[in-house]
């Protein structure tokens, strides 16, 4: 699931959006989240509806026991877009995405894709043959990045209701859709993408 209305975070803190100057244009450093992120994520997620805001332990376990299969983007010493994923234990040819949150000051830049495309060069994703992720109907940015993927790898769609508004939430959340996207190319990854820096204007 992915924001379409995300605002900034910094790395300790969420920024007032209101007060803070949009971020010149400089390199944008895709790496490996650690524990002193949490907090920063936490503020991104919470920032950006409609995301569902998770407590903050749990960002920490993505952090550390996900860390492999997360990636953060950093400007400034700030924090501006987060990806949470992991392999299905029961399903390691799965390479399942929860969040995408992006700041509001990298909308528009691609940087959402370009996440995206830097998680599954990882040596994390080698051997993952899907991409699965869940998206309710309202979410039009969640749409448009991974059908957006899809369609620039020329790889397969298929969508059904996974999690149902009545059956799974008791009617207080809308129905999750389940999106699988492949065959990823067989390959898999073939670089490591701890640290990857790149020219972009946000």
């Amino acid at each position: 699931m992915m924001s379409d209305e995300s605002t900034q975070a910094t790395k300790r803190s969420p920024m007032d959006s209101t007060h803070q100057a949009k971020p010149s244009a400089s390199s944008v450093n895709f790496r490996i989240p650690t524990a002193l992120d949490g907090a920063a994520i936490t503020a991104l997620i919470g920032a950006c509806p409609p995301l569902d805001a998770n407590s903050a332990y749990c960002n920490l376990l993505q952090c550390t026991h996900f860390a492999d299969t997360c990636i953060v983007a950093e400007q400034d010493s700030r924090i501006v877009g987060w990806i949470s994923a992991y392999r299905p234990p029961s399903q390691p040819d799965q390479f399942f995405i929860w969040q995408v949150a992006v700041a509001r000051s990298a909308r528009g830049s691609g940087l959402g894709n370009r996440m995206l495309e830097a998680l599954l060069s990882r040596p994390s994703a080698q051997g993952a043959t899907t991409l699965i992720t869940t998206i309710t109907v309202d979410n039009a940015a969640s749409w448009a990045l991974f059908e957006g993927f899809a369609r620039r790898r020329a790889l397969d769609v298929t969508k059904a209701p996974h999690f149902q508004r009545d059956i799974h939430f008791s009617g207080a959340h809308a129905t999750e859709w389940q999106v699988r996207i492949g065959p990823l190319p067989a390959s898999g990854a073939q670089r490591d993408t701890r640290k990857i820096s790149e020219t972009a204007t946000l």
